[in-house]
């Protein structure tokens, strides 16, 4: 397995931090200005972290019976599809878009955007295999054999969860890139959102 695998990475390998230390989190926005691209991207992410704490802990309520598990499936069906649907937009823009232009433009980063092409893959796997035991969880629910709903709802926040965490590793690591680099080179040259 490769060692900075989006399952196994702790941050960026070194190699691709050149401009993250240069610009470090801590100064973005007090020292360092983001732009209007920067903070769009910022915005979007921070977006799909609220609404990924926003689904697990609805997943959790419902796992400690504090809410009915059809009651618990007409709330977060409709909340996931979107979740999923808007999730692989944005991996899309990202990579037949904005990737080509950040790895063009510094060519030190390429390996690591390639990596959160790699990264984007496996998302979408697990991406899948959410949606895939959300469906069972509903199936379960609707149905007459006496198939326990509990199992699947168990077996969907196993998934779950493990998407949340391959997702917030992504992000970060897909700030690291993107903000230093729109910092050091300037928004015009890559477009607008």
């Amino acid at each position: 397995m490769n060692p900075f695998s989006l399952l196994t990475r702790t941050e960026l390998p070194p190699e691709y931090r050149v401009l993250i230390d240069k610009f470090p989190r801590a100064e973005w926005g007090a020292v360092h200005t983001i732009g209007m691209l920067g903070q769009f991207w910022l915005d979007r992410h921070d977006g799909f972290r609220q609404f990924s704490a926003v689904l697990d802990e609805a997943t959790d309520k419902a796992l400690e019976g504090q809410v009915q598990p059809g009651e618990f499936a007409q709330w977060f069906a409709p909340r996931l599809n979107h979740f999923l649907g808007a999730l692989n937009g944005h991996h899309q823009i990202e990579d037949y878009q904005y990737f080509p232009l950040f790895m063009a433009a510094d060519g030190r980063l390429k390996g690591g955007f390639e990596l959160l092409e790699e990264d984007h893959h496996l998302i979408h796997d697990m991406l899948a295999r959410n949606a895939s035991a959300a469906n069972d969880f509903i199936r379960a629910l609707q149905s007459e054999t006496g198939e326990d709903p509990r199992k699947a709802l168990e077996q969907y926040a196993l998934e779950a969860k493990g998407l949340l965490k391959g997702l917030e590793r992504h992000l970060e690591d897909e700030e690291d890139l993107i903000l230093p680099l729109l910092m050091e080179q300037g928004e015009d040259k890559f477009g607008h959102y």
